[in-house]
């Protein structure tokens, strides 16, 4: 159901489709944070989403999915010709909790494929969802060094006090391939 609204969506503001009709359940009435990340053959084509509960489940997936769709920065707007091509994955986000403890024991308390990061500290912060890890094959210390470079701060920054690190957990629905 969370594809198929953001696909909806997606649809709607750039092919101008009339929006699927779903029958939502309660639970798309709660606020949760959410991203919606897309992909072309494979390769990212845009992620962008809440990592917060600001706002209802169901408008918080048509916001991300449309925002992923024309407004990540780091990509042009996708195209309507791109549409059929174009996978979407919806993760749901549990409250990012911070790590407590020592910082040089950090990597001690994430958990790969489990656990998605946020990196906060110097003015900036990063965060990379749970399957990022996994799909890299990486450690803890790798997804931490990662997760600060999204940031824009220097690998083992979570290793300072003044740098705060969260984790969260996210569930995943994706579009058949």
């Amino acid at each position: 159901m969370a594809v198929r609204l953001a696909r909806g969506a997606i649809e709607y503001s750039i092919a101008k489709k009339p929006k699927p009709l779903l029958a939502l359940t309660p639970v798309f009435g709660d606020k949760r944070g959410i991203f919606v990340t897309l992909t072309l053959a494979g390769e990212l084509r845009g992620c962008i989403g809440f990592p917060y509960p600001v706002m209802p489940l169901g408008d918080a997936i048509e916001d991300a999915a449309v925002a992923a769709a024309t407004g990540d920065p780091r990509f042009p707007p996708v195209r309507k010709e791109e549409l059929a091509s174009i996978r979407l994955e919806v993760t749901i986000l549990t409250v990012p909790i911070p790590v407590i403890g020592e910082p040089g024991k950090r990597p001690e308390k994430v958990e790969v494929g489990r656990h998605g990061l946020i990196v906060r500290g110097r003015g900036t912060s990063g965060l990379l969802l749970p399957q990022v890890a996994t799909e890299y094959g990486w450690d803890s210390t790798t997804f931490l060094d990662h997760t600060c470079i999204k940031a824009g701060l220097p690998e083992r920054s979570w290793t300072y006090a003044n740098v705060e690190v969260l984790t969260f957990e996210g569930q995943i629905f994706t579009e058949p391939s």
